[in-house]
């Protein structure tokens, strides 16, 4: 992080997101006098953080990094086109945003990184796909997994054509799970639990289980078996889930089918 605070880091919009980041920054040492935040609408924790919020930018900050929604991209982009072309890495996390987008506003020689994040990043937990475009060298490589490992893990892709897929199973996995959370403890209403104490099982189950599955040497599906005794509860219930033409092996494939192909369309425009 050194090079990042003596040159300059720019944050262009700072919404759940970029909050989240510049918590992680701020908390691993990054100098809130190094970081230059433009926002139209800064919140009240942005202002007690010591950052310059919509400050002149330095000539040559080392990093610009975009977490401005899609939509707001094309207002934003023209007051930094000037730091294209030159030694100013541009991270992007804006969604449905190809790397293309950003050389036609910046230049092709300018080293661009596409990201995509998740929620999880805002408690520390997310997990960020990375792609760069020509001009990307490991260096610059390595600075954006530096920032981004303040909010949770870093992954590689090998093509960009690979982070819709990310998007179907990372970026909009997060609300599958929510939404996994909230039918669990619906169950539990329907067989008899009060609704508080039955959220609280379907938080701390879901949870639990996801922080085992990432420790544990085995993968899930042995993980499912040590759990599952023949002709058992676990049995009855899976029998249900597993049902391939009404439960998960159906459901959540086409669901990350509908994210992916909903991410290549916005993209292209649509």
């Amino acid at each position: 992080m050194d090079e990042v605070s003596r040159k300059g880091l720019v944050l262009l919009g700072c919404g759940k997101m970029g909050s989240a980041m510049l918590a992680g920054w701020l908390d691993r040492g990054v100098p809130p006098t190094s970081v230059y935040v433009l926002d139209p609408n800064p919140s009240d924790w942005l202002k007690t953080t010591g950052v310059h919020i919509n400050a002149a930018l330095p000539d040559a900050p080392k990093v610009v990094l975009v977490a401005v929604k899609p939509q707001m991209m094309g207002e934003a982009l023209p007051s930094l086109q000037g730091l294209g072309a030159g030694d100013t890495l541009i991270i992007s996390v804006a969604a449905g945003t190809p790397l293309s987008a950003f050389e036609t506003a910046f230049g092709a020689s300018t080293p661009i990184i596409r990201a995509m994040p998740n929620t999880p990043a805002a408690v520390g937990r997310g997990i960020t796909a990375l792609i760069g475009n020509a001009a990307v060298g490991e260096d610059l490589m390595q600075v954006a997994e530096e920032l981004l490992q303040a909010v949770g893990q870093t992954v590689r892709l090998d093509d960009e054509g690979q982070m819709d897929a990310v998007t179907g199973v990372s970026g909009s996995g997060p609300a599958y799970v929510f939404h996994l959370i909230e039918t669990l403890a619906a169950g539990g209403v329907a067989q008899g639990l009060p609704e508080g104490l039955a959220m609280q099982f379907a938080k701390a189950t879901v949870a639990g289980a996801g922080a085992l599955a990432e420790q544990a040497e085995e993968d899930p599906a042995q993980l499912r078996v040590n759990v599952t005794s023949p002709n058992g509860t676990t049995q009855a219930a899976l029998e249900v889930l597993m049902d391939e033409a009404r439960g998960f092996p159906m459901l959540l494939p086409e669901a990350v089918a509908a994210a992916t192909n909903r991410s290549k369309e916005l993209a292209n425009g649509g």
